[in-house]
Parts: C-alpha cells; structure tokens; sequence
C-alpha cells in the first residue's frame, strides 16, 4: 500500500460503537448506559471471554499472564517487541460504558482496519487489558498492570482481598483467568493507551484531542478512628469521644487543604463507614478514605503530610485515637517527549484540534511508562462525566481518537526507512 493510501486509512465508527454496545451489555445497569463488571466478577469474567473471542476471531495470538492480563498479538513483517495497545475492561460499581473499554475496543479495530486494508505493520501490533485497574473491588488500583511491569510482586497481588471478602487468587481461578504467560511480561516497543478525558477540559475548550504529559500521582489511605460508643441523648456533647465527628472535620480539612494547595491538588473523602451505623448511638467507630492527588511529587508529599497531622490533632481534641494503611501509593508519571510530540502531530495531521494536558485519573500507561516509551490520548467527556452510567463521548469523538490511535500506531510500528519513531 502507498503511503498517500495510509494516510487516507480511517476506522470504521459503526463496527467500534457495535462493539462497545455489545460488550456495555454485559453487566447492565437497568433504565440507563452504563454497565457493572466489577474485578473478576461473573459480569468481568463474561465481559473477558467476549473480548477474547474477539481476539481470536481476528486471529490474533492471546496470552493470558498470572495475574489474568490478557495480550492478543498481530504478528508483523518482522519479530520483536510490539507496539502495545489498550486498557482494561473492569468497572466501578456504577460504571460507563467508556471508561478503560474504548481503549481495549479501538485497538481491536484498528487490528480489523488493518486487516481490512491488507495491511502488514513492520513491527508486531498487541491490544491488552489489565485485571483490576479501577481499584474499586481489590486494591491498589492498576493492579495488573503493575504485576505486568514488575512493579508489584505476583504473589502479594494473588493475596490481594475484595471489598466482598473474596482473595484474587481464588477468584482469579474461578474465573479461569490465571494464566501460564510469564511475569513480569513482554516489554513492548512502545505502549499507546486510547481514553476519553474523564474530565471537563477538552469540552469545554472545544478541543477533540488530548495529547496527555503525564499522570498525577495518587495517594489513597484508609484512616479508622477509634471512640467510644454511647447513648445519642444522654451523653453531653464536651463528654463525648465521637470518631463521626472526628471523621466530619477531617472530610471538611480535605476541602481546605486541597483549595490552600492550589490547583491541581485534588482531595476526595469518597468512603464512610461508622460503626454500629444507627441513628441514636454514637458509633465506637469511623473509617473513611482519603484520595490525594497532584502532579508534583513534593507538593503531593507535603498534602500527605498535613493531612495526617490534622487527622492525628482532631482525634486527641476528641479523646480518639487513630489507625490508618495506606492503599495505593504512586508518584507522578511524566510520559515520553517525543510520544506527546507524536501523538500531537498525527492528531493535528488528521485536522484535529489537539491540547498538551495531564490525566487526573489514573491509568495503566503510567505503569507501561516505567518499562517503554508511552504516552495516552483523550477524547472529551460530556460535562466531565465519568464513573457513571452517563458516562458520553459522541461517535464523532470517538471516531477521531481511535484514528489518531490508529496511525499513531503505525508511526510507531513502521521500519527502518519508514519514519519509525523509535528506530534511530
């Protein structure tokens, strides 16, 4: 094929749409969009086995690794490490239908477009998803993906247990997902993750494409305060030793802290649990999370610092005392130069309009970016929604990412003499 009839190459938008619909099926949550395929759920295992059919429908090779992260591979003109593709497939309990999917699912299309065209990448092109990115039933969040690098033991990670008492390993083999693959996994040449925004910026500045620099780094704690359960009426307040409201002025520091930090510090209590929960008893106890978040590492390291010495003060003003573990814990990610710069120049190649800018949310990239060059791409979020069944990006928006995935990919996949971005 001539490079003038590459660079007219285009997906087909309807097949992509037919496979998000199909596979947003699976788990749906009735009356809406969205979908519920939590960790190696019955729903995750139903949603694993579609997409792998899919995988070998199109004749890829798939692997499954120990942890259940699933490779499908398109052989190339030549061997070698591939140009990698996807995302995971996994929801939160009340999830979109594009979050982590569009990624898996544009990579298998731009397989079939290829296909289609009768087209042989020089390097080998890989499309995977990763078990448990979300984080929302085993934690840390990313979990496959940092077995897949070798950021995370696979042994620790097998012990990981869910919020509903199961241990991953366990249901990791009931749902025929712990495969023989090795681990740490196949180090890809370059690694390419197609996602919408989760965020309000591309929309709101009418921009289509987001060349993303990098990812904020998380911190997420889970902080128990301990008191001293009684009678809701017949203990006066200045004798109290109350964890709920320990946990109240704490939830309302997170705010101030992040507004004194200034942007981009975010902080979220997103979990409460008291104990006994009943509306006339103050609760012998309070446990609550706390996520941080902002793409300097120190600055990051200061809202940590400040969060648990206000937490440590408000439970002794209280007669409280105070346990806390850390949930997940990773620093800011900054992806390669010359990946942005890619991603940018095909987007504004295709006639896009295209804006540098951060991921707030977390990603599987930023794994892969410990052990090859990487680099994401965002299409918009309809008013910044995500993690929610009204989760919308438009066919249209859909469409340009995985275009720019597309020839993003073949850039990346091309051989000597072809312009391959990282053959010199």
């Amino acid at each position: 094929m001539t490079s003038a009839s590459l660079t007219s190459l285009r997906i087909d938008i309807g097949r992509l749409e037919g496979r998000l619909a199909d596979l947003a099926a699976i788990g749906a949550i009735e009356g809406t969009e969205g979908c519920s395929r939590l960790a190696l759920s019955d729903e995750d295992k139903q949603g694993r086995d579609l997409v792998v059919t899919w995988m070998k429908d199109l004749g890829l090779a798939v692997t499954v690794d120990g942890i259940g992260n699933v490779i499908g591979v398109l052989a190339g003109e030549t061997d070698g490490a591939p140009v990698m593709t996807g995302s995971h497939i996994d929801t939160v309990r009340s999830g979109g239908r594009y979050d982590g999917n569009l990624g898996v699912l544009a990579g298998l299309e731009v397989v079939e477009t290829l296909l289609a065209a009768g087209i042989t990448p020089h390097r080998p092109l890989a499309v995977g998803f990763f078990t448990n990115e979300e984080g929302a039933r085993f934690q840390p969040d990313m979990l496959g993906s940092l077995v897949y690098v070798g950021g995370m033991g696979l042994e620790a990670a097998l012990e990981a247990v869910a919020i509903d008492g199961p241990v991953l390993g366990a249901e990791l083999e009931r749902a025929g997902y712990g495969g023989p693959a090795p681990l740490p996994g196949l180090v890809p040449h370059a690694f390419v993750e197609l996602h919408v925004e989760q965020g309000p910026i591309l929309e709101t500045e009418a921009v289509t494409i987001g060349a993303v620099t990098g990812v904020q780094g998380i911190s997420w704690q889970e902080i128990t305060i301990l008191g001293q359960s009684n009678h809701a009426g017949t203990t006066p307040m200045n004798l109290r030793q109350d964890p709920g409201f320990v946990a109240g002025v704490c939830t309302a520091f997170a705010r101030e802290l992040a507004l004194d930090l200034g942007h981009p510090q975010v902080a979220t209590v997103g979990r409460v649990e008291f104990k006994p929960n009943l509306v006339n008893v103050i609760p012998r106890s309070a446990t609550f999370t706390v996520d941080l978040r902002n793409t300097d590492e120190a600055v990051l390291a200061e809202a940590e610092r400040r969060f648990s010495g206000f937490v440590q003060e408000a439970a002794a003003a209280e007669g409280c005392s105070v346990e806390s573990r850390v949930l997940a814990r990773f620093e800011p990610v900054a992806f390669h130069p010359r990946m942005i710069g890619l991603v940018e120049a095909t987007a504004a190649k295709l006639g896009h309009s295209v804006k540098r800018m951060p991921s707030g949310a977390g990603h599987d990239a930023q794994m892969l970016a410990r052990v090859c060059p990487t680099s994401m791409i965002f299409t918009p979020s309809k008013d910044g929604v995500s993690h929610n069944p009204a989760e919308y990006t438009s066919p249209h928006d859909l469409e340009a990412g995985a275009n720019v995935l597309l020839h993003t990919m073949l850039a990346l996949a091309a051989g000597p003499g072809q312009n391959g971005v990282f053959d010199d």
